[in-house]
């Protein structure tokens, strides 16, 4: 029988019906437990790849983002995952999350908040400490760069205005959007988180560079200072 001879998918090992429905229907058509047993290859005698993939799926509700925080010590608690494949998992969805990042950057034009949480989310909204940064914009509201300004502790972070305004002069930028996030999940904005927005508004104006907005950021949500009505 030739070599490229087809055999029906009921013929197929577990762990490799995955890798043939990917050729065969397109990445689409996977199940993410499908997609996490092709990064691990194979199961043990007891269970397949995707059965693993499921109860490691369900031990974090099905959802990636879970997924994506566990450490490999974590991983390796399941049976059939030894350290390469806890590696391999990792790696594949960091990969995912810097590609979330990456699309977001790609977004010519900023015309709302939720476009700042799109890109910013990615890359601080899921952090067990808070950080500071700036999203630099020309006159255009395009952006110019993203710059982390601080990182702090779990209660909080200092900001530098001098900092802030030199990178901006140098960059050419007349315009900011202030970021941090609250890694407890709140998103009413502190004392010092207000007292801090109308310092650096308060020094952007001297400057005409405008402060247009502050976000604070969570896993999930956002909280805008210019929505709320706080600036």
């Amino acid at each position: 029988m030739s070599e490229n001879a087809f055999f029906p998918i009921t013929n197929w090992s577990e762990d490799d019906k995955p890798r043939e429905k990917l050729m065969l229907k397109g990445k689409g058509a996977l199940s993410d437990a499908e997609l996490i047993a092709i990064l691990i290859g194979s199961g043990s005698r007891n269970e397949s790849a995707v059965d693993l993939s499921k109860r490691i799926l369900k031990s974090v509700d099905n959802n990636l983002n879970a997924l994506g925080k566990l450490s490999i010590s974590q991983l390796m608690n399941f049976k059939g995952i030894g350290e390469a494949k806890a590696i391999s998992i990792i790696a594949a969805l960091e990969l995912g999350r810097r590609r979330r990042s990456e699309e977001a950057v790609e977004l010519i034009k900023i015309t709302s908040s939720k476009m700042i949480f799109e890109i910013m989310q990615p890359i601080i909204g899921e952090l067990p400490h808070e950080e500071f940064w700036i999203v630099y914009l020309n006159n255009s509201n395009k952006i110019l760069s993203k710059s982390q300004l601080s990182k702090g502790g779990i209660t909080g972070t200092l900001v530098d205005v001098r900092l802030v305004f030199k990178m901006a002069l140098e960059m050419g930028a007349t315009g900011l959007i202030l970021c941090h996030n609250h890694p407890s999940g709140t998103l009413v904005p502190s004392d010092a988180d207000k007292q801090i927005t109308k310092k650096l508004r308060t020094a952007g104006d001297s400057l005409e560079i405008k402060v247009l907005d502050h976000l604070i950021v969570t896993e999930f949500n956002y909280f805008s200072f210019v929505d709320e009505g706080i600036f």
